[in-house]
């Protein structure tokens, strides 16, 4: 089981809804609509303590914890398969320095063969809170920290092209290739090579890197490709005299103290690294220890794009070295100014594809509703996971093995998405009037509604205003309708203020990232009787933090139909949460 314990939320039923208990959300403190600017005070360091510690409520850190720990039993995409979402996991959660969650289940070793076979239980090996995992794609982040490591030194011009770095690399139309663009994923290079497949050496296979003409023209589209962090591999290796594990040891996990991080681990660690994928082809068998990306592991187990194995406390490290601006304890690994072109979008030509040098940015499929336009962080293929967000200065980790045995046994992504979104709804949104308002937390594929009675009406417009807070998925929209029989539903046009809102009117309104109350307006022709109801529908994937609803007022000239804040108790929801302050 996880590690944390369960904490119950006091609630009561109100008007067909669950009114929360005031002392469950600490409103005084670390508010998620107050987002922070700017780095963490540079002598932050990690330490442990509660979520209480800090502001937040741990009902929803809680939930997440408890339905991931679930997952290592039970799988949600396919609930009737033989095998779990994942063997094991390994979560952290950090805000403002302190550590307010840390959880491992389920096991770092417990499969055969490929095909799930379960080893005898006396060889079964748990899950601890220092499993040390094979990083995979996170990797990057360490190369692309490198590069920008030369950048400040005067040895690498991003804008530059690598073949002034690497004179092989400029063949067969890559001459003009920069390292920006390989940092960003915009270069034109195919995602990968069968390197381990289809080349000798490590020599030729590198040789086959340089070689690779662009499958797109530089620049026009973006693909996520390994070949671009390999090049910036060899290019580091290159500029330096060095190999990329001892300038990834030097320049990063040394200054740091990340103690167990780097490629190759050592025989001695052995009992602590979370085993992966059986392999058939190449045939490795179960493979502990080494990488588990074959291109990685068929260049001696250090490369560009993959090879990094590390522990939750380690990337906590790292995740809280970039919160300070570059600066962990003391140790300086990067100027603030390099943090800050690391962590800025260049990819605004490619909608859904926001990337900084090496980190991702805004990625709801794995950020949940920590997303924003300063939330960065990196996935990896074996089932990792780092979330750092600089709005409200926290980070979320996921660690686990979720190709032990097999990579066809499906995707973590709804776990990833828990965690992050359990933190973010432990952070506080506070009413933006009064002491209440109407939230909804709903999940994919949902529809919640919070109606008002029949209203009677008379001859003149009819105004309806409120305040919401958005933070959902793009596609999922939060409409005003109304009806005159409570049967047939209308949307009706809304036009909202403040930071983020659409301009103009609008039919629904939807978004992440802005982290502000909205005020919202509305008019609706005369008409003798009329309902309105907020109705809020998700599609399949991804859900954000929530939106919330406040000071509904309905008014007829001079005359109050309804208001929000004196009569909470006459809206019928379904869905809805009524928080109380």
């Amino acid at each position: 089981m996880f590690r944390r314990a369960a904490v119950m939320l006091t609630v009561m039923g109100v008007a067909g809804a669950t009114a929360v208990a005031a002392d469950a959300y600490p409103w005084h403190n670390n508010r998620f609509d107050r987002p922070e600017h700017g780095f963490a005070p540079t002598w932050t360091t990690l330490h442990d303590g509660s979520p209480r510690d800090v502001g937040l409520d741990p009902g929803p850190i809680d939930a997440s914890v408890r339905q991931i720990d679930e997952w290592t039993r039970t799988n949600p995409t396919v609930p009737a398969v033989p095998h779990p979402l994942m063997s094991g996991v390994v979560t952290m959660l950090v805000h403002d320095g302190v550590v307010v969650e840390r959880s491992h289940a389920g096991y770092a070793s417990q499969y055969a063969d490929q095909q799930g076979t379960l080893l005898p239980s006396d060889q079964r090996v748990p899950m601890r809170d220092d499993t040390i995992f094979d990083m995979a794609s996170i990797s990057k982040l360490f190369t692309s920290i490198a590069v920008m490591q030369l950048v400040e030194r005067g040895k690498v011009d991003v804008d530059a092209p690598v073949s002034r770095y690497l004179p092989e690399f400029g063949v067969n139309g890559k001459a003009g290739i920069t390292v920006k663009q390989l940092l960003t994923h915009v270069s034109g290079l195919d995602a990968d090579l069968p390197l381990w497949r289809d080349w000798p050496d490590k020599a030729a296979r590198i040789k086959a890197v340089m070689d690779v003409a662009p499958i797109n023209p530089p620049g026009t589209v973006y693909k996520y490709s390994d070949l671009n962090l390999i090049t910036l591999g060899v290019m580091i290796e290159r500029l330096t005299g060095s190999t990329l594990d001892n300038v990834v040891r030097t320049g990063i996990t040394e200054p740091l103290r990340m103690v167990d991080t780097g490629y190759n681990p050592p025989a001695s660690k052995l009992d602590r690294i979370a085993a992966t994928e059986y392999q058939i082809s190449p045939p490795r068998g179960m493979v502990r220890g080494q990488v588990h990306d074959e291109n990685a592991w068929s260049l001696d187990g250090v490369a560009g794009h993959a090879g990094v194995f590390s522990t939750a406390r380690d990337m906590a490290i790292l995740g809280q070295t970039f919160l300070n601006g570059g600066i962990y304890a003391g140790r300086r690994i990067l100027r603030e100014d390099t943090v800050r072109a690391m962590l800025t979008d260049y990819n605004g030509a490619f909608p859904g594809n926001a990337h900084g040098l090496g980190f991702e940015l805004d990625q709801m499929f794995y950020m949940g509703g920590l997303s924003g336009p300063v939330t960065a962080g990196h996935t990896g293929y074996t089932g990792t996971t780092l979330v750092v967000d600089l709005a409200s200065r926290s980070i979320a980790i996921l660690l686990s093995n979720r190709v032990h045995p097999n990579r066809g046994w499906g995707s973590i992504n709804p776990a990833r998405e828990a965690l992050a979104t359990g933190l973010a709804r432990a952070l506080a949104v506070p009413p933006r009037h009064g002491r209440d308002y109407w939230f909804t937390g709903i999940g994919n594929s949902t529809t919640a509604t919070l109606s008002t009675q029949e209203l009677a009406a008379g001859d003149s417009p009819i105004r309806v205003t409120f305040d919401t807070f958005v933070d959902s998925e793009s596609t999922d929209h939060l409409v005003l309708e109304s009806s005159n029989d409570g049967v047939r539903w209308q949307s009706v046009a809304v036009v909202a203020h403040g930071p983020g809102a659409p301009p103009g009117s609008t039919d629904w309104l939807a978004g992440h990232g802005h982290r502000t109350w909205w005020f919202v307006e509305a008019t609706v022709p005369p008409t003798p009787k009329i309902r309105f109801r907020w109705r809020l529908t998700t599609d399949r994937l991804y859900t954000g933090r929530g939106d919330g609803v406040d000071n509904i007022k309905i008014t007829q000239g001079s005359r109050t139909l309804l208001d929000g804040e004196k009569q909470p108790t006459v809206l019928d929801s379904q869905g809805w949460d009524r928080r109380i302050r």
